[in-house]
């Protein structure tokens, strides 16, 4: 189940909503959902806000909500093969015990921004993909392929035999995040807020680096720190793409 106007909107461009409940007099942005879900043959139902309320959990709902048919589950090996369809080397993100559906939702809105080719995240300790996050995500979670493992550490060795550079992000390391050639293949592997890495996860990956902190906090946030590395792995992609053009 998924909440709020953008959220509701993206899912219903990728065909992804089986149903779509409203709240009535919502508005002209609602109104305009209930019409495209109408032209696509998706059932609609109209609910009193209590009723939105309960399945938004609280959130801010909008006056509208959309169960999702069940979300694609993709491997490892078709988020590399993706990469490769489209002659790109891989980009990728890994997600080391982020559990905050806030924190998780903006790395995916940043992730489809940045053109990742996939998101690998845990199967235990790891936030829904539903309510919250997709709200976080701007409705990119209907976007992202997504695949769920068992163990990281053993996925990071996994990605090292397909050639796949492993950068880990950590407050402590010597390398800035700058010093790093991304137009390889590369996967960011980003933990959570306060405890960052875990043991075995930072001593698995290929390189650690850090984003320098000029003020007075330790650590930015971890989306943010997301969104800074992601796109400077664009901007080497597009400017090596420039120089083989000339």
């Amino acid at each position: 189940m998924i909440y709020g106007i953008n959220a509701v909107n993206e899912a219903l461009k990728a065909r992804k909503v089986a149903r779509l409940i409203h709240a009535r007099g919502a508005g002209a942005r609602v109104d305009a959902l209930i019409a495209r879900a109408k032209d696509l043959r998706i059932p609609t139902e109209t609910a009193d806000t209590m009723h939105l309320e309960k399945l938004a959990r609280g959130g801010v709902h909008q006056g509208v909500a959309a169960e999702l048919q069940q979300m694609a589950a993709y491997t490892l090996e078709e988020v590399i093969a993706s990469a490769a369809a489209v002659e790109q080397q891989p980009l990728m993100v890994i997600l080391d015990g982020i559990e905050d559906p806030q924190n998780v939702g903006a790395i995916l809105r940043t992730a489809d921004a940045a053109g990742v080719h996939g998101v690998v995240r845990q199967a235990r300790h790891a936030a829904r993909l539903d309510g919250a996050v997709a709200k976080a995500s701007a409705g990119a979670v209907n976007h992202v392929q997504i695949a769920t493992v068992i163990n990281i550490a053993r996925t990071i060795e996994e990605l090292k035999e397909q050639n796949i550079w492993t950068i880990g992000l950590d407050g402590t390391a010597t390398e800035t995040y700058d010093e790093v050639d991304y137009t390889l293949p590369t996967a960011f592997v980003m933990g959570a807020e306060g405890d960052g890495l875990r043991r075995l996860v930072r001593e698995t990956c290929d390189r650690l680096v850090r984003i320098p902190m000029l003020g007075a906090v330790e650590s930015l946030n971890v989306s943010v720190a997301a969104g800074i590395v992601l796109f400077e792995a664009v901007r080497q992609r597009q400017a090596r793409a420039k120089r083989e053009e000339s």
